[in-house]
């Protein structure tokens, strides 16, 4: 399965990331960072990211003009309402991310899934500040995104089966290799 839309919030190393590979496997990406200015920087950086793949003889000049198209920068939370799936990439605080979350869960649609890049905090937390704990899961990219293959998935307690596979498919798409792990 493939996202047509997928919202990143958080424009860093991992974010910069996340977006680039969900943009090169085709989805429309939307890109949030609480600091405007880092976006600029981020949208920089991915095309610098895009052409050295291109250097590598890896991807053609035009598959990367595209892929950076297909990226588009928000100034809101509220801007990624669009979104089928949101991954968080912003610093490892609980505080931090639970406060996104919950402003997520307010502007998003019901369907839509929350996927968290945490590498240490607990997603059945992280879910159960949200009224989708069953539309929640880990999505722990490793880092540089664009280069490494391993995707951890993480379940937390509330996580339907549903929402696992929709985002193991999802990974699988993006040229991933996703193992599940516990919380």
């Amino acid at each position: 399965m493939s996202f047509q839309t997928v919202g990143v919030v958080g424009s860093g190393q991992m974010g910069s990331g996340i977006a680039q590979v969900f943009a090169v496997a085709g989805s429309k990406v939307l890109l949030f960072d609480a600091r405007p200015a880092a976006l600029a920087a981020a949208k920089g950086g991915i095309g610098g990211s895009l052409a050295r793949v291109v250097k590598k003889g890896l991807m053609t000049e035009a598959d990367a003009a595209a892929a950076l198209a297909r990226i588009a920068t928000v100034e809101a939370l509220a801007g990624l309402a669009p979104c089928e799936l949101v991954v968080e990439a912003v610093v490892e605080d609980e505080k931090v991310k639970g406060e996104v979350f919950r402003t997520l869960d307010a502007v998003l649609a019901p369907t839509a899934i929350l996927a968290s890049n945490t590498s240490s905090i607990s997603i059945t937390k992280l879910a159960a500040g949200t009224k989708r704990p069953d539309r929640f899961v880990g999505m722990h990219f490793m880092n540089p995104v664009p280069v490494m293959k391993l995707v951890e998935l993480i379940r937390g307690l509330a996580t339907s089966d549903a929402t696992f596979e929709a985002v193991k498919a999802a990974s699988v798409a993006l040229g991933k290799t996703p193992v599940e792990v516990n919380d």
